[in-house]
């Protein structure tokens, strides 16, 4: 089995900064792509930032410049570092990751269960 546990998230006010972590564990053979993606109620799940496992990076329009991504592949972990944080990130964050896992050598997407980051004005 895997999981991702999310880590980080809470309430800051505007111009703040948060860092959210995402590790996963258990039967993991090798993590492709991690990803962070973030929800408010009654809208989509969109996705914020994403990592290869070669470090390649794409962002959001809307974080570009305020948000960095990063991992660390012997951890196994994702990082957000969100800076200059605005009421509109205000969202339920989400990480994933594309797992290939150990047993079965396939390859699976998985995601951690979401951290709430408030940001008020």
């Amino acid at each position: 089995q895997v999981q991702l546990v999310e880590s980080g998230g809470g309430l800051v006010q505007a111009g703040g900064s948060l860092r959210l972590s995402c590790a996963a564990s258990g039967s993991i053979f090798s993590v492709v792509a991690m990803a962070w993606y973030r929800q408010v109620p009654g809208k989509q799940r969109e996705l914020v930032t994403l990592i290869t496992s070669g470090g390649n990076t794409n962002y959001a329009d809307s974080v570009k410049g305020r948000f960095t991504i990063s991992r660390d592949n012997a951890k196994n972990t994702v990082y957000l570092q969100m800076n200059s944080l605005k009421p509109e990130d205000t969202a339920v964050y989400y990480c994933n990751a594309d797992i290939v896992v150990r047993d079965s050598m396939k390859q699976f997407r998985y995601w951690g269960q979401g951290t709430q980051v408030t940001v008020s004005s």
